[in-house]
């Protein structure tokens, strides 16, 4: 009943899929779920090539948020109770056993799939009624194509073995092709597309060649033989596999030098589909980088995480520069996406950096400020996205130069973009500052390497991205007065009205998950930890989150001398109405430096108050 005042009219009952999406995870065990997830997305595009146009996005609705809180269900219990679950399909006798597996690391980006569907399929059913969709586009195939990718993507990440997750992965591809290629009569929109595909194909060819590389030394093609077999290889062989994998991961994840697809595939998409390509597809290019090289074959050469840190770190700086020049809305979110999954890859490239150098702890602190990255760009670009959607839906106009003065005919989206705004921009006590500190702080470990090459780098790196941390304040700053602030600039503008309140409440959703994501990092960060310790074998969140108000100190190392001076100075802030208060997110260092970050989640609340204090004065 959160967003009721944003529809208007009597107060709606109580959500009835809700009772029932409760009622079913109790009466079947999670394969069952994981299943009946699989049946919604075929029924849904079965349905969409034979309902007529109002039924079917009402099917596109209801169905794909049945989908996702399915989904959501199934992969939120996994990452809770750690209990990994494996299916088994069929017994190839020449190359192996095919099956379906989700353990902490797939319910991750499972999870974050289903946060991501969920606010598109409610959004989709009214921004589909765009006169441009309605006159020239067939709705039918949209929903069919729409449905298929989001069953392949859930199949991609179950995947147990090399087979299912190459059919998978082809699968993605084709369908995320079509829905980027869905305004077909544009010329420019079926060159973006046909770009789009054939860099993916080429990715492919490579995660396939990197694959049989690895699978020569094994006969069987499931991950769990690959990953003991993997153990015998070269070093030519794994830098083979490792640099055949960046590539072809690193195009789907829109990394530089092979991210040229990415900036002409989102104006060419209809919004809500561009919310899916930066909230969900350039994910799983990093959740492969992440499964091959973290998993089946972890990379043992410090080197190799040195080159994922900078290509990671060039991604970040080249994606906001360019972001911070363009006009058109949906073509600065692009580049935007860019320079998060370069932090999100440097932050990667730091932990195979501390893991090599035989520093788990550190290594595992960078693995969580980059999936805790990975969590909050897809909340937020999703967000902007959708944003950006709605503003196109009632000004009819993506040019910020011909934009402005949209708070007054839209209130509720112009709050809900301000809030995606300062979620990117890093600004507490929003999500993206968590992570972006995290990643930061992570950096600043390379102190307790030995390698002088390797501190360079890292310090290079940092300061690259705090630069690139600025710049995104001022690209933001910049896109929201365009849009939202001043006077119109066109009588597009001038006439511009809210949208419908099943537009808004998409937005909405995703602004408080935001606020959420960013006021409760000592909630989130034990489930990371849980995750990461799949393919880590280390648990850091008592390194990290040491539990300040229960007088049970743990594993942690902090005197209570300390506790007590740093629950003085104010860890008590929000006391009685914040939760989690007094937990700190903080690491303890080397006797050199033996406190090298802390953030209590209330304080971010004071330096909001600050901050709109200077804005006002």
């Amino acid at each position: 009943m959160l967003f009721w005042p944003l529809w208007g009219g009597p107060r709606p009952k109580p959500a009835r899929p809700l009772m029932l999406l409760k009622e079913l995870t109790a009466m079947f065990d999670l394969p069952k779920l994981i299943l009946l997830c699989l049946i919604l997305c075929a029924a849904g595009a079965v349905l969409a090539a034979v309902l007529p146009r109002r039924q079917n996005l009402a099917a596109l609705a209801g169905i794909g948020s049945l989908a996702s809180l399915l989904i959501l269900s199934v992969s939120g219990k996994i990452l809770l109770s750690g209990d990994p679950w494996q299916l088994e399909l069929w017994n190839l006798w020449s190359i192996g056993t095919l099956n379906l597996r989700m353990d902490r690391l797939s319910a991750l980006f499972t999870f974050i799939t289903g946060l991501v569907f969920l606010p598109v399929s409610i959004f989709s059913a009214q921004y589909l009624n765009l006169p441009k969709y309605v006159k020239r586009y067939s709705l039918k195939s949209f929903g069919i194509f729409y449905h298929l990718l989001f069953a392949s993507i859930i199949l991609l990440l179950i995947a147990g073995d090399v087979l299912s997750f190459l059919f998978s992965w082809e699968a993605m591809s084709i369908f995320s092709y079509l829905l980027v290629n869905y305004e077909h009569e544009r010329e420019e929109n079926t060159y973006s597309g046909y770009l789009m595909l054939a860099l993916g194909e080429a990715g492919t060819l490579a995660v396939v060649l990197a694959f049989f590389l690895l699978g020569r030394i094994e006969a069987g093609v499931d991950f769990s033989s690959l990953r003991i077999a993997s153990a015998g290889m070269s070093e030519a062989s794994r830098w083979a596999v490792f640099l055949l994998s960046f590539f072809g991961f690193g195009v789907k994840a829109g990394l530089v030098p092979t991210n040229i697809w990415l900036p002409r595939a989102h104006p060419a998409a209809p919004a809500n589909v561009s919310a899916i390509l930066s909230g969900v597809i350039l994910n799983l290019g990093l959740y492969g980088m992440v499964r091959l090289n973290a998993d089946l074959l972890p990379i043992n050469d410090i080197r190799a995480g040195a080159f994922v840190l900078i290509v990671g770190t060039v991604s970040a700086l080249v994606g906001i520069l360019y972001a911070t020049i363009k006009n058109d809305i949906k073509e600065m979110l692009a580049y935007s996406s860019i320079e998060n999954i370069g932090i999100v890859t440097a932050g990667l490239g730091a932990a195979f950096i501390f893991r090599v150098a035989g520093l788990p702890v550190l290594a595992g602190i960078a693995f969580i400020a980059a999936f805790y990255h990975l969590l909050n760009h897809s909340l937020y670009k999703a967000l902007l996205f959708l944003g950006a959607g709605a503003v196109d839906y009632s000004a009819r106009e993506r040019n910020m130069d011909r934009l402005g003065g949209l708070i007054r005919g839209m209130p509720w989206t112009s709050l809900f973009f301000l809030v995606g705004a300062l979620s990117i921009a890093a600004l507490p006590p929003f999500n993206g500052f968590v992570s972006e500190w995290l990643t930061l702080q992570s950096m600043l470990r390379s102190a307790e390497l030995q390698h002088m090459g390797i501190k360079i780098v890292f310090a290079l790196c940092a300061a690259a991205l705090a630069l690139t941390a600025a710049l995104a304040v001022t690209c933001f700053v910049k896109a929201f007065a365009m849009t939202f602030l001043g006077v119109s600039r066109s009588s597009k503008a001038s006439q511009a009205v809210e949208v419908p309140g099943s537009m808004r409440t998409p937005l909405g959703i995703l602004a408080v998950c935001c606020l959420l994501f960013g006021i409760l990092p000592t909630y989130i960060i034990p489930v990371l930890d849980n995750t990461i310790a799949t393919f880590t074998q280390e648990h850091v969140a008592e390194e990290l989150v040491p539990p300040f108000f229960t007088l049970t100190k743990g594993d942690a190392k902090f005197s209570e001398a300390f506790i007590a001076e740093f629950h003085d100075l104010g860890a008590q802030v929000g006391r009685n109405f914040i939760p989690g208060r007094g937990l700190v997110v903080l690491h303890q260092g080397t006797a050199r430096n033996p406190v090298v970050f802390a953030m209590s989640t209330s304080y971010t609340f004071v330096v909001l108050i600050l901050l709109l204090a200077a804005s006002i004065i």
